[in-house]
């Protein structure tokens, strides 16, 4: 017995074993892009791997590649196969076969392809999507006023997921990296399920929602609520129930976008893992637009299934049926881990995309980097600490972390706060904004974050050039944000922007009392705004000194009658006002709408570039280990305080707050003007950021010199071919 020597650092190391055997009779054709089917051990004298990859093989005459191994060794994915009278068998004896255990059936076979586990990943990624970034965020409102809880309290739940996400995943993306992918990923989709249903569980164990009060309250002398009188209840322990079911998403949800992601990396081509990828992340941001609309679906339901009430969803007091979105989705998760848990550790086939693969890892000085080609790294947890040291010497995957996480707060702040920016500038309902707003994400952030992918798979982008790719979008998108410096003007409120007779409003105080509604004792606790017949808001139909209402039989809204602060019109009549805000008639409102797209455009245009990127810029057995530590500097700097920087700029803007017993609350009217200029200069500040850290990036990255770079005959960032075979001579008789 022989063994045949290791390829170079820059390739996965395997272990051959080989023994001289005689040519036996005709060859059988071998058929099949990602397995062989023998009825019988059979020896061949040339194979030809049958399917898309075959050209890339000299088979006719056994070529090795330029590493100095046999290429028909190699190339095969097989744990036995022959080469010119060598047999190789496989060392590991993995078994490729789709299934649990002993129980392999054929017909499972057919989904034992990357597309088989490219679309299992992305109904996960799609259903953690929904759950997570879209239900959660629908149903937040109806959760607090079913159990009592305060914003700081929701705010805690919504963050136990990065919670456990940040803890677990050095752990998941380090063991996990070097062990079963798709058992990582199954039991993980498992956890997320139970996660959801654990959410849902609070509403089956709890008595029936019972409506306090179903008086109507707001029109003048009738307003009796006493909204400081609320007993304490003991619903707001659940809030522990809620959290332990984020933490439980948060844990699950770990394995996705780390083993996820390597493991679609490593058993596709090269060229085709951006595009992969892409499509994975795209069903993630699909996910959460699933979420907000049928999330608001199932609000328009009554909590109490099949029980009448007298109040409609319009109601402050009115709870949707906020559970049936987190049962469904709970039950999907736990029936699509089956699948995934039954993929082999690797799919048949891989072995020829790992031979083929050119590492285009940073090259340090010291070279400490060839440390992690070693087969045995990683493999106990001693290893740990010399596999952060690794990353943390290579300044593309620090700066690409960073830039990461300048555009993780973007996201983070327009996810959230975008709705409330197109609200205020266009006075629209909560409804309508966030529906426009799911109009400009579903196309901008999905279509993007494809596009991304295909283009490094359409120009054969290298790592130098998908950072200089990453770099244009990035500048891109902040040559667009300029666009803040306009703004739409705030519609007139009484009491806020201007003063009941018309005047301006001195030092923009606010003064909600006046002459025409002295007598009605309004509270302010009590917001309902309403656009009256003079085209001015007021804070509510009391406000407005309104003494009557009634119903609009064309749009379903309440009309207010007998309105002493609203001159007589003829539009409404004398004294009227309509429920709801005013239509703001903004004529910039186009052009604001259009360079919003771009900046989201083409900042989830760079998204799956930049993955790209951290994935070739580190050594293969670090890939998961990397997206790990990755995904901790994204989180901790960029996805937990991204919504809080932003808020706290945009809460600069509010001139009308809340009065919640005497105690300060959220934020009902912005001025327009204010808030477009600290969301320019927050979004200014970090795509500034984002772009040095980009620039610094591409400056520092050394590829692997050409001769490292074994089978490509083009190096350049640009090249033409992931992999162009060479014709080097035959390796001397005892390098075999």
């Amino acid at each position: 017995m022989l063994t045949a020597p290791q390829s170079s650092p820059s390739r996965s190391h395997q272990h051959w074993t080989c023994s001289a055997v005689p040519f036996m009779a005709k060859p059988h054709h071998l058929t099949g892009e990602n397995g062989f089917h023998f009825s019988q051990p059979l020896v061949f004298p040339s194979p030809s791997p049958a399917g898309e990859d075959s050209s890339a093989f000299d088979s006719a005459s056994g070529t090795p590649l330029s590493n100095g191994t046999p290429s028909s060794a190699e190339s095969c994915g097989l744990p036995l196969c022959e080469a010119k009278g060598i047999k190789y068998i496989s060392a590991e004896q993995e078994e490729l076969a789709c299934g649990w255990g002993g129980f392999t059936p054929g017909c499972l076979q057919l989904f034992n392809t990357s597309k088989g586990v490219l679309f299992f990943l992305c109904v996960a990624s799609f259903l953690q999507g929904m759950t997570v970034n879209g239900f959660i965020n629908t149903v937040i409102t109806s959760i607090e006023r079913r159990f009592d809880l305060r914003s700081y309290q929701s705010g805690l739940i919504a963050s136990s997921y990065d919670i456990a996400a940040c803890l677990c995943l050095t752990f998941v993306s380090y063991f996990g990296g070097n062990g079963h992918k798709p058992r990582w990923l199954g039991w993980g989709v498992l956890v997320m399920g139970l996660g959801s249903l654990l959410f849902a569980l609070p509403h089956f164990t709890t008595g029936r929602y019972e409506v306090r009060s179903s008086a109507e309250v707001g029109v003048c002398a009738a307003n009796q609520s006493l909204p400081c009188a609320a007993a304490a209840s003991s619903l707001s322990s659940y809030r522990f129930v809620f959290m332990l079911g984020q933490f439980l998403h948060g844990m699950g949800a770990t394995p996705l976008y780390t083993l996820g992601v390597t493991y679609l990396d490593e058993n596709v081509k090269t060229n085709y893992s951006p595009v992969y990828i892409a499509v994975f992340y795209t069903a993630a941001i699909l996910g959460p637009a699933a979420g907000y609309l049928v999330g608001g679906m199932f609000l328009n339901i009554y909590t109490e299934i099949g029980r009448e009430t007298d109040i409609s969803p319009e109601n402050t007091l009115w709870v949707g049926a906020w559970w049936i979105g987190f049962l469904g989705a709970g039950v999907a998760s736990l029936l699509i881990s089956i699948p995934i848990l039954g993929y082999p550790q690797r799919l048949p086939g891989s072995q020829r995309y790992i031979v083929m693969r050119v590492s285009e890892a940073h090259q340090l000085k010291d070279g400490s980097h060839k440390k992690a080609s070693d087969p045995d790294f990683g493999k106990t947890v001693k290893d740990l600490p010399r596999s952060v040291l690794l990353l943390l010497k290579n300044p593309t995957f620090i700066f690409l972390c960073l830039a990461g996480a300048t555009e993780a707060t973007l996201i983070a702040g327009m996810s959230t706060f975008g709705p409330k920016f197109l609200e205020s500038q266009f006075s629209l309902s909560a409804s309508e904004a966030a529906t426009l707003f799911g109009y400009l994400v579903v196309p901008a952030g999905g279509g993007g974050t494809f596009l991304g992918g295909f283009l490094v798979n359409k120009f054969k982008l290298r790592c130098s050039g998908i950072i200089k790719l990453c770099l244009l979008c990035t500048v891109s998108s902040l040559l667009a944000i300029f666009i803040f410096f306009i703004h739409c003007p705030n519609m007139p409120m009484a009491g806020v922007t201007q003063m009941y007779n018309g005047s301006t409003l001195p030092g923009s105080q606010l003064n909600l009392t006046a002459v025409c509604n002295a007598e009605c004792g309004c509270l302010q606790e009590t917001y309902s705004p309403v656009c009256g017949s003079n085209d001015v808001m007021y804070y509510s139909p009391c406000h407005a000194g309104c003494r009557k209402v009634s119903e609009n039989l064309r749009n379903g809204k309440k009309v207010y009658h007998e309105c002493s602060c609203i001159e007589k019109t003829l539009l409404l009549g004398p004294g009227e006002a309509e429920a709801g805000k005013c239509t703001s008639p903004c004529a910039k409102r186009t052009l604001l709408l259009f360079f919003m797209f771009v900046v989201i455009l083409f900042t989830f245009l760079s998204s799956i570039p930049a993955l790209t990127a951290t994935l070739r810029c580190v050594s293969d057995r670090q890939k998961s280990f990397a997206l790990g530590i990755q995904w901790i500097v994204v989180r901790t700097l960029g996805g937990i305080p991204g919504p809080i920087a932003f808020g706290s700029m945009i809460d600069k803007s509010c001139l009308l707050w809340q009065d919640q017993c005497g105690e300060q609350g959220s934020c009902y009217v912005y001025q327009n003007s204010a808030m477009s200029r600290y969301t320019l200069v927050t979004g200014l500040v970090y795509k500034v950021l984002g772009t040095a850290f980009f620039t610094i990036a591409c400056v520092l990255y050394k590829p692997p010199p050409t001769e490292s770079a074994p089978g490509s005959s083009d190096t350049s960032e640009n090249g033409n071919g992931d992999l162009q075979e060479t014709k080097p001579s035959l390796p001397a008789e005892e390098d075999i």
